[in-house]
């Protein structure tokens, strides 16, 4: 997730027949330096907690003989620094928890992975600002590097295709149901004995990949009134890590309408309604496709943004899933919860 920025606020006066969309739009612009940042150091933290509980085979919803289940939490703490009010520099720090009940080698297998990510570094510049008499528009770019300093062991599990593979060549025409059998994967029962894999692997669970990749993305607000519109893009070039294994390059997203239900100088409160995705291609182990990695999914629901004063700007969000489309057998999250507060100095 991209956590909320802050910045000093600075003020502004606006002359306009339109008194009190001049007074909302001040206060808007308060509440949007707070959240893209000014000259200063900002500290925050962020978190985004996934539940896994379901098991997907080619995007059909099927069961496994034992229930596979992941809870997974991801919490960046950050520092940041805004040099101008268009640049600024921003290192983010995850510590990644992880708790998983899954099948591996015919076996059930609980335990916990928790640990250092791989850090970020990244640059943000404002490159277009614009305040009419009753809207305000932001777009900014950022790009950067991400470091391989999480622990990525749990990669070497992908060595192996003929040990780990979950997969095999079959006739065309055969379902999804089918296949589903094959492994031991039933949609209607479960079966006393387990396969080989579940749908939670050794690159589900590793906390690092072991290689450098780059960062781009964007973000964008505009508002009219007291209603406002985000977006947010951001895309990964990934390369080759540990174990010769590479996740693929993904590209993931946010945004949507909203509106402020509370709007002074010193406080702000808006309500959203979210909508986010990602979407990646299948990772690679030795130059081959890994099977059970690729994954498009939509997800929306509710978010709440908040500033108060100069110095605090906060926000949470869940997302629920709607589409979920996936290839081969993994374990995918019934529910998303993002949240992040930032303080500037």
């Amino acid at each position: 997730m991209r956590p909320v920025l802050a910045g000093i606020v600075t003020s502004i006066a606006l002359g306009t027949p339109w008194q009190a969309a001049a007074c909302d739009i001040c206060a808007i612009y308060v509440a949007t330096e707070q959240r893209e940042g000014e000259k200063g150091l900002r500290i925050g933290v962020a978190e985004q907690y996934s539940d896994f509980g379901t098991e997907r085979l080619d995007g059909t919803e099927v069961t496994l003989p034992a229930k596979e289940h992941m809870n997974s939490s991801v919490t960046q703490f950050l520092i940041g620094y805004s040099f101008t009010r268009r640049l600024g520099l921003q290192l983010s720090i995850p510590y990644v928890y992880r708790s998983f009940t899954r099948i591996h080698l015919h076996r059930l297998q609980s335990g916990v992975e928790q640990g250092i990510g791989d850090m970020a570094l990244l640059g943000n510049v404002l490159a277009y600002h614009a305040i009419g008499g009753n809207s305000l528009f932001r777009f900014s770019l950022l790009g950067g590097v991400e470091f391989p300093t999480g622990n990525s062991d749990l990669l070497s599990e992908e060595l192996s295709s003929t040990t780990l593979a979950i997969t095999s060549r079959r006739p065309s025409g055969v379902t999804a149901r089918s296949r589903a059998a094959g492994r031991g994967v039933s949609s209607r029962r479960t079966s006393g004995i387990l396969p080989l894999e579940g749908g939670l692997h050794g690159h589900d669970l590793a906390l690092g990949s072991g290689s450098f990749d780059g960062i781009v993305g964007e973000q964008l607000y505009w508002s009219w009134g007291r209603a406002f519109v985000t977006a947010g893009m951001q895309y990964a070039v990934r390369s080759t890590g540990s174990f010769d294994y590479r996740f693929a390059n993904d590209l993931t997203w946010l945004g949507g309408p909203g509106y402020y239900v509370l709007l002074t100088h010193a406080v702000s409160l808006g309500v959203q309604s979210v909508l986010s995705g990602e979407t990646k291609g299948k990772d690679t182990r030795q130059g081959r496709s890994v099977d059970d990695t690729a994954m498009t999914a939509l997800y929306v629901g509710p978010g709440v943004t908040f500033t108060w004063g100069s110095s605090l700007g906060a926000e949470v969000a869940v997302d629920l899933p709607v589409i979920q489309h996936n290839t081969s057998l993994q374990l995918v999250p019934d529910v998303r919860v993002r949240a992040g507060v930032m303080w500037t100095f």
